[in-house]
């Protein structure tokens, strides 16, 4: 796993985005949707959905958060100022919540994340209408922890999926509206640090391909028009891929109904790096998008390893199927370099960043290379600003 300490990076940056500021198969029924429905008798629209890696508050983010807030409370809303335009502007945002939440002021970071549930309120802020929760932390609280996860990402009306309260819950699937379209999002992990508990096996999703297929295929019954599913997998530090990963990314994308396939996207978080986009059976897979909001990261060597900063904004545009039952097409595959200045505290738009002066186009260019190393240009997938 990961330490986090302080570390200095790009001193440049902050002061330039300162300056820049200035100027199991088992049936699913449905979750009340956050927003109203589409009228009936509205024409087809296609939407953007984009997603975001890893959200890890290690103690020094818990710290920066108290710092912003006044010194009263935890303010994580600044962190996200500089991606806030992209994931605000989108039709359905999701973020994938890595850690639980803590009660009672109790919060820590490595190696048992308990974070303040202020953060929920943060993601909302930033324009997030869903998180995946399912990782391998989803337990260091225990159920009780993955409970008080919930509520405050429910009391801040920001969807989830992975993690559960009842059975009834994780027998639910979460449907949200984007465009004129039902999107269903499931979410699941290779495991977890903590055991789960005997009595609550329902309490986090994990990772099972023949489950995930027959959850996708119950998603689509109940009415959803586009699956996403997140993953929680992969070698932590690696930028390729594994072998596991590839596998089960052919096997989710090669599945279909009627001709139809059960998944639409997929979308990798854990492995704390970027990793590549890949068009996997004519179906988009992001194997990893690397780790949003992290303290600093030292690798399995023990070095400190700036790429445990670094990651990406997957954003995808969706069109309505030329004839009814056919497939929603994604119509643009883009990506949007990012870092995370654990000096400053703060997300950085890396391109944004670059057009300001900033040196970090070795930075931007190096998560480029990773993105597109398994042909996904070839694909049509481009750099986004």
């Amino acid at each position: 796993m990961i330490v986090a300490r302080r570390h200095a990076v790009a001193l440049a940056v902050t002061a330039l985005l300162a300056a820049g500021a200035a100027c199991q198969a088992h049936e699913r029924e449905q979750r009340l949707p956050q927003r109203p429905g589409p009228p009936a008798a509205s024409a087809a629209r296609g939407f953007t959905l984009v997603a975001s890696g890893d959200v890890l508050p290690h103690s020094s983010v818990i710290e920066r958060a108290q710092f912003d807030s006044g010194g009263t409370g935890y303010d994580f809303r600044p962190m996200f100022e500089d991606i806030k335009p992209v994931v605000s502007r989108s039709d359905l945002a999701l973020c994938h919540m890595e850690t639980v939440y803590g009660a009672n002021g109790v919060y820590s970071g490595y190696p048992v994340f308990r974070s303040p549930p202020e953060i929920a309120q943060a993601l909302a802020a930033t324009g997030y209408d869903g998180c995946s929760t399912a990782s391998n932390h989803s337990l260091d609280d225990g159920a009780a922890g993955a409970q008080r996860t919930l509520d405050a990402l429910d009391g801040a009306g920001v969807r989830h999926a992975g993690t559960a309260r009842s059975q009834a819950e994780a027998d639910a699937v979460t449907l949200l509206h984007a465009g004129s379209a039902e999107v269903a999002h499931l979410a699941y992990t290779y495991g977890t640090n903590l055991p789960v508990p005997a009595e609550q096996p329902w309490t986090v999703d994990l990772t099972d391909e023949h489950r995930i297929l027959a959850d996708a295929r119950a998603a689509r019954k109940t009415g959803a028009d586009v699956v996403v599913v997140s993953v929680h997998w992969g070698t932590e530090w690696q930028d390729a891929p594994d072998d596991r990963q590839l596998a089960l990314a052919r096997t989710l994308t090669a599945s279909r109904t009627a001709g139809r396939p059960d998944i639409d996207l997929v979308l990798g978080t854990h492995a704390h790096v970027p990793q590549a986009y890949e068009k996997v059976n004519g179906t988009w897979v992001v194997y990893g998008m690397g780790d949003q909001i992290a303290g600093e990261m030292f690798n399995h060597q023990g070095v400190e390893d700036p790429r445990g900063n670094e990651s990406t904004v997957a954003r995808f545009t969706f069109v309505p199927p030329a004839r009814p039952g056919a497939r929603w097409e994604v119509a643009k595959a883009e990506f949007l370099p990012q870092m995370f200045d654990v000096d400053a505290g703060r997300v950085v738009n890396l391109n944004k960043a670059i057009r300001q002066g900033a040196g970090v186009a070795g930075v931007r260019d190096r998560i480029r290379d990773v993105v597109l190393s398994r042909g996904a240009a070839k694909d049509g997938l481009v750099m986004g600003e």
